[in-house]
Parts: C-alpha cells; sequence; structure tokens
C-alpha cells in the first residue's frame, strides 16, 4: 500500500515539534522536526524553471514525476509507515504544488500569538549568551531585544516569512485543506486537539501517552547556535509566564493572529467553544 503524505507547516516555536513528538508515538505514523525535503524541493523546482538549462526539455507528467519522487526516495526507509508527516514552514507556501502531487494531503499549520513567538526566541537567545547563532546575520540585527524581534519578523526571516506564507495558505484556494492549531489548545487540552487531528486527517484514534513526550535534536541546534530549540518538555502542560519584551513590542506582535478571524478563508481551525473561552 502506497504511503500517505501528510505535512505540519505554519509558525516557529508554535508546537510543531511537540505535534510531531506526540503523532511519533503512533507505530503507523512517522513525524519529526523540519526534514530537508522542502529545500530539495525548492531548488529541483529552480532547474524545472525558465531560465535553467533544462526547464524547457522537462514536461509538466516529468516534472510531478520527479517531484513526487523526491517524497518517496527521501522516506523509502520509512517503509513500514503508513502515513508520513513532512514539517517544513515553506509548505503554506507551496500549497498549490503540495495538492498536485498530493491531492488527499492535509496541512496542519502550527500557530500561536506572535508576541509569545517573539518572546521564546528571545528567551532562546539570552540563554545561550555566548553564542551569536545564525538567526542573526550581523551585530545590526543582533544588537538588542528591538533589532532582534524585527529582524526575525522581516518578510524573508524566521517569523516574517513562516507569517507570511500562513497567511497565503489561509486565505488561498486550497485553504479547505488547512487545519490551524493553535499552541495554547495543544498544551491546555493535548487530547481533545489531537483527536480533532486524526478527524481532519481520518486516521483511526491512537492512545497517546501525553505524560511521556520524548523529542530533542541537539546536533541540530547546536548547529544553528540556539541550544533547546527543538527540545519538548517531557509532560505536556501549559507553562505561565510573564514576557520579558518591553510593552510596546509585545502589543505590537500581540496584534497579528489574523486566524482568530475567521471570515475570508475557509480553512479549518481549532477554536474554544464560547462556553469554554469564560472558563
Amino acid at each position: 500500500m502506497p504511503q500517505k503524505f501528510h505535512f505540519i507547516s505554519g509558525l516557529p516555536r508554535s508546537g510543531s515539534t511537540l505535534l510531531s513528538a506526540l503523532l511519533l508515538q503512533n507505530p503507523r505514523f512517522h513525524a519529526g522536526m523540519t526534514s530537508p525535503v522542502g529545500s530539495l524541493f525548492t531548488a529541483m523546482l529552480q532547474q524545472f524553471s525558465a531560465g535553467s538549462e533544462f526547464g524547457a526539455v522537462l514536461s509538466k507528467s516529468q516534472r510531478q514525476r520527479l517531484s513526487r519522487g523526491l517524497f518517496e526516495s527521501y522516506y523509502a526507509d520509512q517503509q513500514d509507515k503508513e502515513v508520513i508527516f513532512d514539517t517544513n514552514r515553506l509548505w503554506c507556501a507551496k500549497l498549490p504544488a503540495l495538492l498536485d502531487l498530493f491531492p488527499d494531503a492535509k496541512i496542519i499549520a502550527c500557530v500561536r500569538n506572535v508576541a509569545w513567538i517573539m518572546d521564546s526566541l528571545e528567551r532562546l537567545y539570552r540563554a545561550n549568551p555566548y553564542e551569536n547563532t545564525r538567526l542573526f546575520n550581523d551585530d545590526t540585527e543582533r544588537n538588542t531585544v528591538a533589532s532582534r524581534v524585527d529582524t526575525l519578523a522581516q518578510r524573508n526571516r524566521l517569523v516574517g516569512f513562516a507569517w507570511s506564507a500562513l497567511k497565503e495558505a489561509y486565505y488561498g484556494e486550497q485553504a479547505k485543506s488547512v487545519l490551524v492549531v493553535d499552541y495554547d489548545l495543544l498544551t491546555q487540552s493535548p487530547e481533545q486537539v489531537l483527536r480533532l487531528v486524526y478527524d481532519f486527517i481520518g486516521e483511526p484514534w491512537f492512545e497517546h501517552d501525553f505524560n511521556n513526550v520524548q523529542y530533542d535534536a541537539p546536533e541540530f541546534d547546536q548547529a544553528l547556535g540556539v541550544s533547546g530549540l527543538h527540545r519538548v518538555r517531557r509532560k505536556v502542560g501549559v507553562e505561565a509566564r510573564r514576557t520579558i519584551l518591553p510593552p510596546d513590542l509585545f502589543r505590537q506582535y500581540a496584534s497579528l493572529s489574523f486566524w482568530e478571524d475567521g471570515a475570508g478563508s475557509e480553512a479549518n481551525v481549532i477554536r474554544l467553544r464560547q462556553d469554554e473561552k469564560t472558563k
């Protein structure tokens, strides 16, 4: 039986690694942190396109076979897994190609209040005070919390690109294939949220252990110079804390949660019921 492919995308520091760690508990599933497939797909697309040496001689069917073959070849070692979840923030910007290659695929987009994303990344930066990290290109970008946050918010950087790609998917013509999963809801009610994910992808429920979640990628994080970026706490739960961002920066980025407004989008969003919001 051919493997089913689904995709995890969305915003950084919004629960994609936690979600992958939970899905990985299911012996039928393969999931993990960001894979290189997105970068390989982008590089292949450049060779297909106008201006490349070979673009003119590749038919659409050849491009489709080569693209699908990339996914199948990369995951050839996971033949014992029936369902593959590939993670990359790029996928929200590539839905036309993804759903042409895999018409039944679903995209799970992890989101979080952008102010708390910035807070989380700033905490990681401060926790590594003897490392410049590869998140920033020079001292001008990394000098202060204001320059760091503004840099990350640019449309071609870690948070800004992911936010723009998510917005494209949320309002685009493939939005019905997108499920938006909020980090706060995932940590508050992991079983309820995960059951909705299973319903969305059409898979039978598996009993997960939310008190024994294991995932870490220290080598990858060390290469980025951001220790702890993909470390998941053992027990799923809410961690209440005070922000370390200045109030004006927090307010600026807290207003960017466009997915809270369902108008103009056919995307699926896991939301609190009105009676739960008052609890």
